[in-house]
């Protein structure tokens, strides 16, 4: 008798794609096992930046000791435009490849985004008032600053202003990518105007024109925001995902009744 060789076909390992990992399941299950590590080196960043920041920093020769508001708000400020990069790029996803979980992300960054976002307003005005000797000037960074702000409301609202959350999500997608052209605007408004805000000392081409003895609390201060937007990211977006699994067997359970 003739051997008979197997023509099955042989099993592929999955590439780990990012629409391997846009699977709701699946990114549930990846959150949950980072989860743990993101809040403990979150509250560990935290912790020794405040130290740092308050006891170990030195005080500026200019502006004494009001220049430890620095390692609140310029962290913030970072967030805030971070955040919104990732909503845009995630709105994006939802409006070309229709992934579940981009719109979900995104409804869940944005409270959190207008948080960092107001949180950098608020410090920047109280940085403001001993420096420029005013809470508030229409200055071109703080004014596109404010605008991301106000963007961030909009999101927010629109999002829930439909009874179908599909196109609640769609319209604001759409507000978040015309949105993204503030971004440049906040980043090089220093550049392209005369400003009061001071220009990039960090980012800039070369090396940072801050001491390293405030550059990495700062730096320390800028991860800790970061690993701790991660933490509340992974909660709202589970939740998030939660709610519209709830929606989903709401329905389906209404159209097995025949809608009594």
């Amino acid at each position: 008798m003739s051997e008979t060789t197997s023509t099955a076909p042989q099993a592929i390992a999955p590439k780990r794609s990012f629409h391997y990992f846009a699977n709701p399941a699946r990114f549930v299950r990846v959150a949950d096992a980072v989860y743990p590590w993101c809040f403990y080196a979150a509250l560990i960043c935290l912790g020794v930046g405040f130290y740092t920041a308050l006891f170990v920093a030195p005080a500026d020769y200019q502006q004494g000791e009001t220049v430890r508001i620095m390692y609140v708000h310029v962290p913030a400020a970072w967030m805030a435009m971070f955040i919104y990069a990732n909503m845009a790029l995630a709105s994006a996803s939802l409006l070309i490849w229709r992934h579940p979980l981009a719109g979900a992300f995104a409804k869940a960054a944005a409270p959190i985004g207008a948080a960092f976002t107001f949180l950098a307003l608020f410090t920047g005005a109280f940085w403001g008032k001993p420096m420029w000797g005013a809470w508030w000037v229409w200055d071109a960074r703080l004014t596109s600053v404010l605008i991301l702000f106000f963007i961030y409301l909009g999101h927010i609202a629109l999002v829930d202003a439909f009874d179908n959350p599909d196109r609640g999500q769609k319209a604001a997608a759409v507000l978040c990518l015309v949105g993204a052209v503030n971004l440049p605007i906040i980043k090089f408004s220093v550049d392209w105007w005369n400003t009061l805000h001071q220009p990039a000392s960090i980012t800039k081409l070369g090396t940072p024109s801050i001491h390293s003895s405030m550059l990495w609390p700062l730096l320390i201060m800028a991860i800790g925001y970061m690993l701790f937007f991660a933490c509340l990211a992974i909660i709202r977006t589970k939740s998030e995902l939660l709610a519209a699994k709830q929606r989903s067997l709401s329905l389906r359970a209404l159209h097995a009744g025949g809608g009594d």
